[in-house]
């Protein structure tokens, strides 16, 4: 007898037995609403919980983005109550650098600061962390300078996702090392920690002698069906259709002043806001010219600049361009074109950074029934020759038949930023 499958259902639970399960919001959210269940081949967590409103795997409009965001940052709010603004506040690289960019720009936070993967020699590292699960473990923390981060104030920390707490449990050790404060604060989209997780929270907060809180728009459970990490490594790997042409590959200059930061890689100051908000309406005026008259866009941000990108898309969508976001990334996923799957068809491509050799990967990046530009949003370090050359990224997009506008931004210059902050 043939198995009947309920295609109501995400396609790896109804295949797989992979189950995302709702408890509770405070905010009227569920978590199938935020989430998706989707896989990768990594033998330490073969789950992945693919976000509708993060803009990372799926292009999302970008005031989803942002609103979710803000949404989390009130719910930080009711937490902190006396004075949400004298706080600070880190994003989790690579997934939630924009996410808590907005988080701190709906509480007008001291600064803000995200965990990064990238070397940069020209600043010292400040505390460094490692996330087990993840294909690319390790987050480094590079503050022009320690007062950008100051112990004074609550520190909020931000991630999409939290499975069991132990990275943010982490970051909160290094950081106490370094800074230590009397309260943190956890937040993510989604919260799907069980008692034991919690129970661990309790601890390293009785161990430190600190508060600490956790919000999340909807919390729930996952439930993984046994031997999940050998079904997926079996699963066969889908195969692309080939393009009936090849796309243009364009490219736009975008302007940056040196010393203004292009997100919170080394960190973003609350009287950084005036400065930021200008150089990106520049930028966004500088691609809208640069673009197809009237045609709609993806703008895909490199991997940890996500919340430049969704300033600009937002700016685009504002000015009456149908307008998505999303981002690249270094991990890995499993792709699958079928109903319910929430990774319809991926990319993979050389990292264009000098030193780095890992592969870098973009999914879905299309639209039902939308002919879209893609545009390609590079900071300094990524825009190199590898781009263009064949196995990089705007090549390997153009290959599959999409038509690619490179826009290049020359970013901060990291020691431009700090001398600047220093003579402030």
């Amino acid at each position: 007898m043939s198995r009947i499958v309920d295609r109501t259902l995400p396609w790896a639970t109804a295949e797989l037995g992979l189950v995302l399960e709702h408890e509770s919001s405070s905010v009227g959210m569920r978590v199938g609403d935020l989430v998706q269940p989707g896989l990768r081949k990594n033998p330490r967590r073969a789950h992945l919980l693919v976000s509708t409103v993060l803009g990372k795997h799926i292009p999302v409009a970008p005031a989803a983005v942002i609103d979710a965001g803000s949404l989390l940052g009130s719910l930080c709010a009711q937490i902190l109550c006396d004075d949400s603004s004298n706080v600070v506040v880190l994003g989790f690289a690579e997934t939630a650098t924009g996410l808590g960019h907005c988080v701190a720009t709906r509480l007008n936070a001291r600064s803000y600061l995200h965990s990064t993967r990238r070397v940069v020699p020209a600043i010292p590292v400040f505390g460094a962390f490692e996330e087990g699960h993840s294909h690319a473990t390790d987050h480094r923390l590079l503050p022009t300078s320690a007062e950008v981060f100051p112990a004074d104030a609550p520190l909020i920390l931000v991630d999409d996702e939290i499975s069991t707490g132990t990275t943010a449990l982490q970051a909160i050790r290094v950081m106490h090392s370094h800074s230590p404060r009397s309260q943190y604060v956890i937040a993510s989209l989604v919260d799907m920690r069980g008692p034991e997780h919690m129970a661990e929270q309790q601890r390293v907060a009785a161990e430190l002698d600190v508060h600490i809180d956790s919000v999340a728009l909807a919390y729930g459970t996952v439930h993984l069906p046994d031997r999940l990490t050998d079904t997926v490594a079996a699963l066969t790997d889908s195969v692309s259709p080939t393009p009936n042409r090849t796309g243009r590959v364009d490219r736009v200059e975008l302007p940056w002043p040196a010393d203004v930061p292009d997100g919170g890689r080394h960190g973003f100051l609350r009287s950084d806001t005036t400065r930021f908000d200008t150089a990106v309406r520049a930028a966004a005026d500088a691609l809208e010219a640069g673009l197809d008259p009237g045609r709609p866009v993806i703008v895909v941000g490199h991997e940890e600049l996500m919340y430049l990108p969704l300033r600009i898309a937002q700016l685009l969508q504002d000015s009456g361009r149908p307008t998505w976001f999303q981002t690249t990334t270094r991990s890995p996923a499993y792709v699958l074109d079928e109903p319910g799957y929430p990774l319809r068809r991926g990319f993979r491509f050389a990292a264009s950074e000098s030193g780095e050799s890992s592969p870098r990967f973009l999914y879905n990046a299309l639209l039902p029934s939308v002919d879209a530009q893609i545009v390609l949003l590079l900071d300094g370090p990524a825009d190199t020759d590898v781009v263009d050359q064949a196995g990089g990224a705007a090549s390997v997009l153009a290959a599959a038949g999409e038509d690619v506008v490179i826009a290049a931004l020359p970013g901060a210059d990291p020691s431009a930023l700090a001398r600047s902050r220093a003579d402030r």
